[in-house]
């Protein structure tokens, strides 16, 4: 849920992204012509990843979301922890003081058990919903980006476009990245209406957390 795991989660996402073309409709040719053809040039282009998680609005957006999200699971999970650490610190600190019959005592304990069972239930629940959401998060990314450059290739007419990110690439000539035309094209695609849907639903979720990290102080 840090930072740095949401951004690797999102780039091996983009990592993913490739876009071909070729003509499917040419005519099979014998092996002695192929070999007669001149090759084929092909039009290759490249797009830095970490460019694009830093300067695309939605990766922006997302991962504000993400980062919050996570951040209000650990408070909640923490706060709780600490909760029962406490409440098993004063249970055996009055034991030892003999301030329980054997059947307050046991039934104390059988609470404790039961709180640290809930806890672990609730670790488990609220981190499988992050997973979730990181994975949505990362499907629509990739997605953003596919769309995009299925569109924007119909004219560049590319048969290939690379993701580059650290040394995934050991030598790019800097005359092929398009990072600045694809990141551009992905911003002026980005709606906002998404974007506000997306914090909608964090809110949502961050109301729902706090309601039960509350419920047994009613107790």
């Amino acid at each position: 849920m840090k930072k740095n795991l949401i951004r690797m989660m999102a780039i091996a996402a983009v990592m993913g992204v490739a876009v071909t073309s070729c003509d499917k409709s040419a005519p099979k040719m014998d092996e002695k012509a192929v070999e007669q053809q001149a090759p084929v040039e092909l039009k290759i282009a490249f797009v830095e990843v970490d460019s694009i998680m830093t300067q695309y609005a939605f990766c922006k957006d997302y991962t504000q979301i993400l980062q919050k999200k996570g951040q209000n699971i650990q408070t909640t999970l923490a706060g709780k922890q600490r909760s029962l650490e406490q409440a098993a610190a004063n249970f055996q600190q009055k034991l030892q003081q003999n301030a329980y019959t054997r059947e307050q005592a046991e039934g104390i304990q059988a609470s404790l058990q039961k709180q640290a069972a809930d806890l672990d239930a609730l670790n488990q629940r609220l981190t499988n919903e992050f997973q979730t959401e990181t994975d949505k998060y990362n499907n629509a990314l990739r997605d953003s980006i596919q769309n995009f450059l299925a569109r924007y290739n119909k004219d560049k007419k590319y048969s290939l476009i690379l993701s580059k990110a650290g040394d995934n690439l050991l030598y790019a000539d800097k005359a092929f990245d398009i990072t600045a035309e694809v990141i551009a094209g992905l911003n002026k695609a980005y709606k906002p209406g998404k974007k506000d849907a997306a914090k909608k639903e964090a809110t949502k979720d961050d109301s729902a957390d706090k309601k039960e990290e509350a419920a047994p102080a009613k107790k």
